[in-house]
């Protein structure tokens, strides 16, 4: 009898080492069943955004050589007419004042970009670590109000209709994610624009002193500025 016990509670035991050992096995199967699933989406996606990037670079490339071809036909149509080389003239200048052609000039370059510290050997409000969009905001009124006539972040045409949000961990431009770190450019008089970091201006006071963010400011002779690739779009102005 004794005997007998002994022998069911080992055989009682192996079967809950054999059910233990299926349990196990099944788990690991749906695990790396997911682990399948979840590879395959990342790929799909991945493919899906390299195709729309090929769509996007191949119809951009098409819009470029449109509006080289429409540049040539309209020189070449303007060439002997008087009345019309002043309206090709005027054209040019409010496609420069609309941010729609690429500038080049005398200005400044603004790069501010995260903090060096974590945010676990940091003590204080670990936002103070990272660019938010109102800086951004904040030094584009600042170099517009200085007199710069073109302003970009991160080679984004600011433009009357641009769009600075924060969207997560990254900022959004003209509706394109971008992320730290972000370089300013602006064309004007270089001298008037590096008044932005005065005394007790927002540079100094609203970033430099209670931010733990990195802000430099350098002089440039030839500042390229690319222009505005989107599209206006009024919903009230007529």
């Amino acid at each position: 009898m004794k005997n007998k016990i002994i022998m069911y509670i080992i055989i009682g035991l192996i079967c809950a080492l054999l059910t233990y050992a299926i349990l196990i096995q099944i788990r690991s199967v749906e695990s790396f069943k997911t682990i399948i699933g979840t590879n395959t989406q990342q790929s799909e996606l991945r493919d899906e955004v390299l195709k729309m990037k090929d769509k996007y670079d191949s119809l951009f490339s098409t819009i470029q050589k449109a509006e080289k071809t429409l540049e040539e036909e309209r020189k070449n149509a303007t060439k002997n007419n008087t009345e019309l080389t002043a309206i090709e003239s005027e054209i040019k200048e409010t496609n420069t004042l609309l941010g729609l052609t690429e500038v080049t000039g005398r200005g400044i370059i603004v790069t501010i970009q995260d903090s060096t510290i974590s945010a676990n050997n940091y003590f204080g409000d670990a936002s103070n670590l990272v660019v938010h969009d109102g800086y951004l905001i904040h030094i584009v009124n600042e170099l517009f109000n200085a007199g710069a006539e073109a302003v970009s972040i991160n080679d984004q045409r600011i433009v009357s209709t641009t769009e600075i949000e924060c969207d997560g961990n990254v900022i959004k431009i003209n509706g394109v994610k971008q992320g730290s770190p972000y370089e300013i450019k602006a064309i004007g008089y270089p001298e008037q624009l590096l008044g932005i970091s005065r005394a007790g201006g927002y540079i100094e006071e609203k970033i430099q002193k209670e931010r733990m963010v990195s802000i430099t400011i350098v002089k440039q002779e030839k500042v390229t500025i690319p222009k505005y690739n989107g599209i206006y779009k009024f919903n009230y102005a007529q």
